[in-house]
């Protein structure tokens, strides 16, 4: 039977229905299976299955108490006609290279391959003690792209609400107005003074908070989840994109079953890159997996040094959703690399809170490196890639894919590895930027610039990114720090 207990300790012994319910464990650590390399997804039979097949075998393996009536629901509810491509995450060629798209979703960032299926895993669970009038609510930090992608998710979902923050001034126009005219009954949008890092801390508080818990749970029936890449249920619908990256890759006939790949992966919360880890340990030849951080390049240092530390200047750069210093995510892989070692785990995470900072031991570190490559991209990097990647290939990217394209012209290039590079959001998430990276007009709105930027590229804007300009704004809330817990207590009692 598998299942899943926190990072920091064994005391827990959660199913996977359970798991996602939960969000995150008694002890502030993440969900984790013993039990995850034990059973693997056949390659041999990838090719010329679609996503959606693709997705019940892989969400099988790391979700047995799925019965598979209710997989095939949740994947046929999720991967179905609000996607403008029918292969989901589709591959092409770029160059000498390959590009899989994880932005055509309804909100147009990654995100939304996990956050279209995480609300409907969710009405799957049953509370834990037996309330039926339990509800969930949902509450998130946000860097720009969850925030939207968990709303659209969870809009008006039977027996849920959401309350997403957000770093206020430090998302994109079309980000913000993404987030703030959402529509639904039981959502609630609300703008933090501080950096995401700061608004996710407390989150997490909120979470440990069991004063609150009680509260919630007595006066409103309310328990509160995640719909952060800590929630194991964001997270393992991301491994189906790299077997689906495989798939194509093998139908296109570049590679044969068995060949190893490279994932360029832009990661600021190392959920994206760690589902690529999940794959390989789900018997996926993944050579290996490389870390693409912009200026906030805490990865980077810590893949290079061994240390990690959040102790340094916070860049706000043209690449928002990246721009973390404390990435959750890595306390699960190194999980996973210390040999399921809960004590070291639970020490490390103490560190970094009591100091700022923790240190791997080396051996450990060799195993990591022998895996996960790293580079990083500064403003004008990132604005160089843009052009570049245009003028050489006519294909535009987002400033986030940038610094991946960018990492990935950095590496030495070996001609029998293909290389498959995550991009992670539509550029027209990001038009402002992206125009000026192509020397096109940005002087007027997002909106202009995103007419500028179609008409010069002969791509289409997303409807619902274009459509935005209309969109009434429907959230206006701003709260510091410590009036989070007041703002999710307010919205549990509206529930």
């Amino acid at each position: 039977m598998t299942t899943f207990h926190s990072t920091r300790s064994t005391t827990d012994s959660l199913t996977s229905k359970q798991a996602i319910r939960k969000g995150i464990a008694d002890d502030g650590g993440l969900f984790v299976t013993d039990s995850l390399g034990e059973n693997h997804v056949d390659i041999a039979g990838l090719a010329g299955k679609s996503y959606q097949r693709i997705a019940y075998d892989v969400l099988s393996v790391l979700l047995p108490d799925y019965s598979e009536e209710e997989l095939k629901a949740c994947i046929a509810e999720a991967y179905g006609d609000q996607w403008s491509d029918e292969r989901i995450t589709p591959v092409k060629p770029l160059g000498d290279d390959y590009v899989m798209e994880l932005f055509n979703g309804p909100t147009s960032a990654f995100k939304d391959v996990a956050l279209q299926i995480l609300p409907r895993f969710m009405a799957r669970t049953t509370p834990a003690d037996g309330d039926k009038d339990e509800k969930i609510m949902i509450v998130t930090a946000t860097s720009g792209d969850t925030g939207k992608a968990a709303l659209a998710g969870f809009a008006d979902a039977a027996g849920t609400g959401i309350t997403v923050f957000y770093p206020e001034g430090k998302v994109s126009q079309v980000q913000e107005l993404q987030m703030t005219t959402q529509t639904g009954s039981n959502v609630n949008v609300c703008a933090v003074k501080g950096n995401f890092d700061d608004a996710q801390s407390a989150v997490k508080r909120i979470f440990g908070d069991k004063d609150l818990a009680d509260r919630l749970a007595k006066d409103s029936h309310v328990v509160l989840s995640s719909a952060n890449s800590i929630n194991v249920g964001r997270l393992v619908p991301q491994v189906v994109y790299y077997f689906s990256a495989y798939a194509q890759l093998l139908e296109q006939q570049v590679i044969n079953v068995g060949d190893e790949v490279e994932f360029v992966v832009p990661t600021g919360n190392f959920g994206d890159i760690l589902a690529g880890y999940y794959a390989k340990l789900l018997g996926l030849p993944v050579k290996h997996l490389i870390v693409a951080s912009d200026k906030n390049n805490v990865l980077f240092d810590f893949l290079t040094s061994g240390t990690y530390n959040r102790q340094r200047p916070f860049f706000q750069t043209i690449s928002p959703s990246m721009d973390i210093l404390i990435s959750s995510n890595l306390e699960r892989m190194l999980y996973y690399m210390s040999d399921k070692d809960t004590r070291l785990i639970s020490m490390l995470m103490n560190d970094l809170n009591q100091w700022g900072a923790y240190e791997v031991p080396e051996p450990m570190m060799k195993k990591i490196r022998s895996i996960f490559g790293t580079g990083w991209a500064d403003e004008n990097q990132v604005r160089d890639m843009i052009a570049d990647c245009w003028n050489k290939n006519h294909y535009v990217i987002d400033p986030h894919t940038a610094c991946g394209y960018y990492v990935m012209q950095q590496m030495p290039r070996d001609p029998l590895t293909p290389r498959v590079l995550l991009a992670t959001a539509s550029p027209y998430k990001f038009p402002r930027v992206v125009n000026e990276s192509l020397g096109l007009d940005a002087s007027g709105t997002d909106f202009e610039c995103m007419d500028v930027l179609a008409k010069a590229t002969g791509t289409t804007a997303p409807a619902a990114l274009r459509g935005l300009e209309t969109a009434d704004v429907r959230f206006d809330h701003v709260v510091d720090i410590d009036g989070m817990e007041g703002f999710v207590e307010q919205a549990a009692k509206a529930l």
